[in-house]
């Protein structure tokens, strides 16, 4: 045998080796999903979002054949940006959230689901004040807000307040933020302030659960309604898998056992499509507001 011929041989062998790796290193990509990275405002505790998430996250799972993982976010904006930077590919946002959300990505950010429900969205003004009954009571008083970037639990409320010639900075004694429905209800309860305001879910769910002593913590107005939170696709993500997604979540019954836990846990009667233009009027309030340009 010559060394030519040896050579060539080796040669042989050692690219026939090559390629069986690379088939090798290309069926365990193929046999590993790939992974779906959602996260949410957190307007609730961390472990009540996860709660809530758990059995949702399985379902997509099985719906998209991808892995998916929730990662809680420290804050409203930290969402947005994980959206713009493509950190994220799935986020349940508030109305004010997609907005910023939308002009972060220059419009690319697309809105897919939300529940019957956040088209006729409300928040719930609350107070343990006995001489607190309507919004002018609240001049002069403490007041809390959730978190800055809450549709819900800012924005909007603030927005309503101001339609009734109230201006929070000018006509309440002080001005905080909770940070997070629930806190807020935690605020009022303990008397850090003398009124709040919160989502209308939330607090269905804290009197269901008995979380807050309605004997003392009360409703005293409801705002006009007004269309708030939704699931949103970072721009650029497959579109087969926004379909599988969109389709997974419309497909969502709660007549149907498997997809009961989800639905209530989800606070939702049913999913529904939505569009970017629905969040028009809530882009105008924020101006109206101050918090937008």
């Amino acid at each position: 045998m010559s060394t030519s011929f040896a050579r060539r041989q080796a040669l042989r062998g050692m690219a026939v080796a090559a390629m069986a790796a690379s088939s090798l290193v290309s069926l365990a990509r193929a046999d590993t999903p790939a992974v779906l990275r959602v996260s949410a405002i957190p307007d609730e505790a961390p472990t009540e979002l996860q709660r809530k998430f758990k059995p949702l996250g399985e379902y997509l799972s099985q719906a998209t054949g991808m892995k998916v993982v929730f990662t809680p976010v420290s804050d409203y904006a930290a969402v947005v940006e994980s959206l713009a930077t493509r950190k994220l590919d799935l986020a349940w946002l508030g109305g004010f959230t997609f907005v910023q959300a939308k002009i972060r990505t220059h419009g690319t950010a697309i809105p897919i689901v939300q529940r019957a429900e956040d088209a006729v969205f409300t928040s719930k003004f609350i107070t343990a004040d006995p001489s607190i009954t309507k919004l002018s009571d609240l001049k002069g008083k403490t007041f809390a807000f959730g978190a800055p970037s809450s549709t819900s639990g800012s924005l909007m409320p603030r927005y309503f307040l101001q339609q009734d010639g109230i201006n929070p900075e000018k006509d309440f004694k002080t001005v905080a933020y909770s940070g997070a429905h629930d806190a807020t209800v935690a605020f009022v309860a303990a008397g850090k302030a003398e009124a709040g305001v919160l989502n209308t879910s939330v607090w269905d769910k804290l009197v269901e659960s008995r979380k807050v002593d309605t004997s003392k913590v009360r409703v005293f107005a409801t705002t006009p309604t007004y269309y708030d939170y939704n699931w949103t696709v970072r721009g650029d993500l497959d579109p087969a898998i926004i379909k599988k997604l969109t389709d997974a979540f419309l497909a969502l019954d709660p007549a149907r056992p498997e997809h009961k836990a989800i639905m209530d846990l989800q606070r939702a009667s049913k999913f529904i499509p939505t569009k970017a233009e629905n969040y028009v009027g809530i882009e105008a309030a924020a101006k109206s507001a101050g918090l937008l340009k």
